[in-house]
């Protein structure tokens, strides 16, 4: 009986931990982000703005992807990619609905509306709840972009 006993005490552990190991985890364990991704029409005039308006350092792209592909550093960790390939207008270009925020250095909105003024670009800027700045500039596709102040302390 005691055979009996500790074999099923034991059959029951085993299943446990063998049902444990194979249960999905409850959710997934996000580190940062590596890469936004957007499909563009125009390569050469999608990587002039974001390297000449936004400022972002272009990262090489491998020879057999340069063709299609142009990569920017945001920060140490973190790029833009664009895809060649789009064929259909961006539709949802508006402030209030798809758009990637990009954090700007504090109390430098005059200086870059400025600088859209001086490349004619046309722009939104508003102030938010808490006293920063937004700003919003859609590049050559009809992606919106907001340039976002930190929080007002």
């Amino acid at each position: 009986m005691n055979y009996f006993r500790l074999s099923t005490v034991f059959f029951l552990l085993i299943t446990a931990n063998v049902f444990a190991q194979t249960q999905k985890p409850s959710a997934i364990t996000i580190l940062g982000y590596n890469h936004v991704g957007l499909y563009v029409k125009d390569l050469q005039a999608s990587a002039k703005f974001y390297r000449e308006i936004i400022g972002l350092k272009p990262v090489d792209v491998p020879d057999n992807l340069v063709a299609i592909r142009r990569w920017f550093q945001i920060t140490p960790d973190q790029q833009l990619h664009l895809l060649l390939g789009r064929n259909e207008p961006v539709t949802n270009n508006d402030k209030n609905g798809g758009h990637f925020s990009l954090t700007i250095p504090k109390d430098s909105a005059d200086a870059i509306e400025a600088f859209l003024k001086e490349k004619g670009l046309p722009y939104v800027r508003q102030k938010r709840f808490d006293g920063a700045y937004q700003i919003y500039v859609t590049d050559p596709d009809g992606y919106v972009i907001e340039l976002n102040e930190p929080k007002v302390q």
